[in-house]
């Protein structure tokens, strides 16, 4: 018997993998342009782009990785989609200075996905 993937489940690989693409291309724009940050070193919260640029890349790579097993209804995706969700929602306040709406966006999107996932399931008559 299979079961069914409820609307939030849905949902949240969705918009995983939307936040899984932004940090591969924060992640590429970082490892090809530190000029992209547009403010001062001393105003971001990270201090070696390269390092911040593969980690993002990384990241956001796990994330569209853990999207499609969330879209496939994995246990196990469940929980890692909440944990890197989190994460990724939090290391994104390290450039609200630099990308305001970005960073607020990506940390909504985070959270979105966060409450999709811990949601309990639709109960079906």
């Amino acid at each position: 018997m299979t079961q069914e993937l409820s609307g939030w489940r849905r949902f949240s690989a969705v918009i995983f993998a939307l936040v899984g693409a932004f940090n591969v291309i924060g992640g590429l724009a970082a490892l090809f342009d530190d000029e992209v940050f547009a403010v001062g070193k001393d105003r971001l919260l990270v201090a070696d782009y390269t390092a911040w640029g593969w980690f993002l890349l990384i990241l956001g790579l796990l994330q569209l990785a853990v999207a499609v097993g969330v879209y496939g209804g994995s246990g196990w995706a469940r929980l890692v989609g909440v944990l890197l969700a989190s994460l990724s929602g939090m290391l994104h306040i390290a450039f609200l200075v630099a990308f305001p709406a970005f960073g607020v966006i990506t940390i909504a999107l985070s959270v979105l996905v966060v409450y999709g996932l811990i949601v309990p399931d639709e109960q079906t008559a």
